[in-house]
């Protein structure tokens, strides 16, 4: 089935879709040996040739894996400080996958990391109200008029964020630990959401996508999913 060009790079796994289209237009990317430099080409990978500086693409198996992510990892494919990388975690893994979502470099936990775009697709997009769950550490002891601001929307940004599930998970004299249940995505947004109500946060982790959870797997280490697991991020059925 024809699809567009930068589609077919990303999903075998070369770059990006935003990426595929500078290497497209670097003059990079050959069509039945025919250079090709204009976006939104539609190309057959059944039936034509494809090659990215002269190599054949092929489309990579698909590969689903849950890293439990330490602090002081970036969510990118490199960094132009020098910090380590998600990826730098993967040492047996010779794919090139991504991270779906960010995890900021001071906050840990579940991060999927993938080569299919779908996939990433789905669970970031809104509209298919993927739920992530987080365990924040704030200092102090919000009351519950604030945590309804949360659980009504707040404004971050000019954006008044979806409705999140809030619960109390510890209170302790000088701090309190809250689970927040969202499926928005934006940067930071935890972060932010807390903040807004006087309650800058001092440890994040993200425990779980859907009802897929970390289940007893170290920080630093990773897992394959299985089609189950995939199950469990969509509430029992994959959307694709």
């Amino acid at each position: 089935m024809a699809d567009r060009l930068q589609k077919i790079m990303a999903r075998a796994g070369i770059a990006s879709r935003r990426k595929a289209e500078e290497l497209i237009l670097q003059g990079r990317v050959a069509v039945d040996g025919r250079v090709v430099t204009e976006l939104g080409i539609k190309v057959d990978p059944e039936t034509q040739t494809i090659t990215f500086d002269g190599r054949p693409v092929t489309s990579e198996k698909k590969i689903y894996l849950l890293l439990n992510k330490p602090t002081g990892y970036v969510t990118t494919l490199s960094d132009p400080q020098g910090r380590p990388i998600v990826t730098d975690l993967l040492p047996d893994i010779s794919q090139r996958v991504f991270p779906v979502g960010r995890l900021d470099f001071d906050t840990s936990g579940a991060l999927i990391l993938t080569n299919d775009g779908r996939l990433g697709h789905f669970i970031l997009h809104p509209r298919f109200e993927v739920n992530k769950t987080y365990a924040a550490t704030v200092a102090g002891r919000p009351d519950s008029r604030q945590l309804r601001q949360l659980e009504k929307g707040i404004l971050i940004d000019g954006h008044r964020t979806w409705p999140a599930k809030v619960r109390i998970l510890e209170r302790k004299a000088a701090e309190t630990t809250l689970e927040l249940i969202i499926h928005e995505g934006k940067k930071r947004q935890v972060r932010k959401m807390l903040a807004a109500i006087g309650y800058p946060v001092k440890k994040l982790e993200r425990t779980a996508y859907g009802e897929l959870t970390l289940n007893g797997l170290q920080r630093g280490k990773y897992r394959r999913l299985t089609e189950r697991d995939l199950k469990k991020i969509f509430s029992g059925k994959i959307p694709f």
